[in-house]
């Protein structure tokens, strides 16, 4: 039977597969519907899977402290919209990059919040990941703008979210944390719609209030439902891997998003990684490697 900690690896590494899988999704039906549709479909259809779950099984935890639930759902949803707006106007790869600071965000959130120690193995594994992510961003020749100042935005969201989960995650069932993040991530799109006819917003926050336009392609249906379907498990995988273990760790282990978004990328026609990102994803690869060691 698996130690707590390495469970808490394997449901990450896996949910770090399937969420770069989700990426490339976003970024190929970004061409069709806006980032605000994409989060509306995704998390309205993954509320009906999380509700048929929570039927077929339901929950045993007693719950309480609802306004952590409902936090952790803002959180999620803020973190959402700002990671797909970035795929839909910055490469895939910067997209993903920036949105994988949320680990380095959590470590610092979980030392200051929730007193977790900071181990020397912890560190260098984190200083490893850093330098990895230094080296494939290089590449890249990513410059500073709106676009990138919001991806670290969606990264530090994400990162205040899953600190949340460690505060509820034995008061209430990982499925119910999940459906208080695709419910809020339902709600929250579908008021910006019906506001969007009557605000004047500036051209940066747009995206928030864009027209609806109902998808009337089979393949566009078909790419939302799969999306949604695989972003339901890859929520649930990172809940149960956050509630698993340490934060920081699971932080580092998060980092194997992006070689997965790089094979991705490629696979979507982006050139093969070269040297300097290799060795980028070489580095994040140690550092998850080193962390997950026994003592």
């Amino acid at each position: 039977m698996l130690r707590v900690i390495d469970k808490g690896i394997f449901y990450m590494l896996l949910g770090a597969m399937i969420s770069a899988l989700n990426g490339a999704l976003a970024k190929i039906l970004s061409e069709d519907i806006s980032a605000l549709e994409i989060v509306f479909f995704r998390n309205a259809i993954g509320v009906v899977l999380i509700l048929y779950a929570l039927k077929h099984t339901p929950p045993t935890l007693r719950g309480g402290k609802i306004y952590l639930l409902f936090t952790r759902g803002v959180l999620g949803f803020t973190a959402m919209i700002l990671f797909f707006y970035t795929i839909t106007t910055i490469p895939l790869g910067e997209a993903i990059t920036l949105n994988k600071t949320s680990p380095l965000f959590v470590t610092i959130l979980a030392y200051f919040l929730l007193g977790e120690q900071l181990h020397k193995r912890t560190l260098f594994a984190l200083f490893v990941g850093f330098i990895g992510i230094v080296l494939i961003t290089k590449p890249f020749g990513m410059a500073l703008s709106y676009e990138h100042i919001l991806g670290v935005l969606g990264g530090f969201f994400a990162a205040a979210a899953y600190t949340t989960i460690k505060k509820i995650k034995d008061i209430y069932d990982s499925r119910i944390i999940v459906l208080s993040f695709v419910g809020v991530g339902t709600l929250f799109p579908l008021v910006l719609f019906i506001l969007a006819p009557y605000v004047d917003t500036p051209e940066y926050l747009s995206f928030l209030f864009p027209e609806f336009i109902l998808p009337t392609s089979l393949n566009i249906w078909f790419l939302i439902g799969f999306m949604a379907l695989i972003s339901t498990l890859s929520q649930w995988l990172l809940t149960k891997a956050y509630s698993s273990a340490n934060l920081s760790v699971i932080g580092v282990i998060s980092y194997t998003n992006i070689p997965f978004a790089v094979g991705f990328g490629y696979l979507l026609g982006d050139l093969f990684a070269d040297v300097l990102t290799c060795v980028g994803i070489g580095c994040i690869i140690i550092g998850g490697v080193v962390v997950g060691m026994k003592k």
